[in-house]
């Protein structure tokens, strides 16, 4: 594509030159011969520092956001006012704006975003339409799994995306979209016709520092970003955030609510129990009847908001009542995991202290269900590098649910993990809780499943369905569902078995 071309819609402060670009990166470790590079100011670098090196890689075309970048000689130039709107721009024209043959629907909130996408997909195959996921767990590709490096992407690897579920012949795109990435303006330019809202509880003012910041992060997604308003709003009416939202979106969009008692869509009755929750669920088309494998009350929000999704973009009700039907499990997400013990074992990407709220709120129901009387055994970390406020939050969120807790490490990253368990210990302390402190999380899994007793639930929040460990040392492997199957066989249960018989 001719450099002039990819230009077109970028806010250009100067350009000069041409040149026949064969792709686009801004990383300049990715360059090959003929390739144009976005220079761009980061959160933590500057690519402007690589313009040399990318094009001693063989770049023809350099844009650049640095007002203070001298043109180079012999290859094509331009200076734009903003470096990730350009990337946006250049992105969907090199790959003739994809998105325009997909209809995008956007989940933002600090819980459920991934539950929720994953019921929507779910929701979407039933009503035979081939769709694209993207979110904070894997990418799908029309049914195709791939790792997700982010939960959004930057808007360059989301055209590349769209370009390829497009060709694959994908018509509906579901995305978790964070609030870094629409601060950052990595989703500029694209179009969302079904805009969702989980909820807004404490989480990223590491990054965001008060709330009103991180709501307002969260609000782009529901007034544009680079575009139009979504043509549809599907906010959660029990929240206090979501309700700012309805009244803000009721000007832009049409608007659909859910809550537990009361919205859009609504229970009309409500059946839980440890294999699943039925429900018939008040709509604008009428009740809707569904059994859901998923369990407990922040599950019943997720579905709600599925169905509110489902319903605007117009699948049928059979189709909404199916897909949430065959939604097994979310990796990650109240995963169970099961070699034949008397115990229940469950890990859970849990790491707020509303979310651990929640879930340990969920593991007293579903003790009691069960018709035991099993004690509630939360394990937990803190994030290093992170808010630290959050830290005794969740401490004492955690010991305030649970009957006993061990506190380990989660991902500590550049920080020392006893100094983050001491931020965490103050809230924990504060519950009253019984505790063991143990800094290694393999050492604490095995440690909680060894105190276990015939009717208890072993909670290990906070890292789901992560692969890895983030220390001072780098990324080191680690699963928790694989960890605790070691400590279960090292217990005498026989996961082997169990994964034989293909229930594990």
């Amino acid at each position: 594509m001719k450099f002039q071309d990819m230009l077109e819609g970028v806010e250009t402060l100067s350009q000069r030159g041409g040149a026949e670009v064969t792709g686009l990166e801004y990383d300049s470790r990715r360059i090959k011969p003929g390739n144009l590079f976005v220079a761009m100011r980061g959160e933590s670098s500057d690519g402007n520092r690589f313009i040399d090196q990318a094009i001693s890689s063989g770049a023809v075309a350099i844009v650049t956001d640095s007002p203070s970048e001298g043109e180079r000689m012999g290859v094509a130039w331009a200076r734009v006012a903003h470096g990730r709107r350009a990337v946006a721009t250049l992105s969907a024209n090199f790959y003739r704006h994809p998105i325009e043959k997909i209809a995008a629907t956007g989940i933002t909130g600090t819980n459920g975003k991934s539950t929720t996408a994953f019921l929507v997909e779910a929701i979407l195959k039933a009503a035979k339409r081939r769709s694209l996921l993207i979110g904070t767990i894997e990418y799908h590709v029309a049914g195709r799994i791939l790792p997700a490096p982010h939960t959004t992407p930057e808007a360059l690897e989301l055209n590349r995306l769209f370009a390829e579920a497009s060709s694959e012949g994908v018509n509906e795109a579901v995305m978790e979209v964070s609030s870094h990435a629409l601060e950052q303006e990595r989703v500029y330019g694209i179009p969302f016709d079904v805009a969702a809202f989980t909820n807004l509880t404490r989480d990223h003012l590491d990054y965001h520092h008060t709330m009103e910041q991180y709501f307002a992060a969260k609000r782009i997604l529901f007034e544009g970003c680079g575009t139009s308003a979504p043509r549809v709003s599907v906010l959660n009416g029990d929240d206090e955030y979501g309700v700012k939202l309805i009244d803000m979106s009721r000007k832009r969009s049409q608007v659909l609510t859910y809550g537990l008692s009361h919205g859009d869509f609504h229970p009309i009755k409500a059946e839980m129990t440890p294999r699943g929750t039925r429900l018939a669920i008040a709509t604008p088309a009428g009740s809707l009847d569904t059994f859901s494998q998923l369990i407990g009350r922040v599950n019943v929000y997720n579905i709600l908001c599925a169905a509110a999704i489902g319903h605007a973009r117009g699948c049928s009700g059979e189709a909404i009542s199916e897909g949430i039907s065959t939604l097994t499990h979310v990796p990650g997400r109240f995963q169970r995991v099961d070699c034949g013990q008397p115990f229940t074992v469950v890990v859970d990407y849990a790491h707020t202290d509303d979310a651990l709220r929640n879930l340990t709120l969920l593991a007293r129901e579903f003790v009691r269900q069960a018709g035991q009387k099993g004690r509630v055994l939360t394990l937990f970390g803190c994030g290093g590098d992170r808010d630290r406020n959050k830290r005794p939050l969740m401490g004492e969120a955690a010991g305030r649910g649970s009957d006993m807790v061990f506190l380990t490490s989660d991902n500590p990253r550049g920080e020392d993990p006893l100094s983050i368990i001491n931020d965490a210990l103050v809230g924990l302390q504060k519950s009253g809780v019984k505790y063991k402190i143990e800094p290694d999380r393999r050492a604490a899994i095995a440690l909680a499943i060894g105190e276990a007793n015939d009717g208890d639930i072993v909670l290990l929040a906070g890292k789901g369905h992560e692969k890895m460990q983030i220390t001072r040392m780098g990324p080191l492997p680690f699963d928790d569902v694989e960890v605790a199957r070691q400590a279960l066989s090292a217990a005498g249960f026989d996961c082997a078995a169990y994964a034989a018989a293909g229930k594990n």
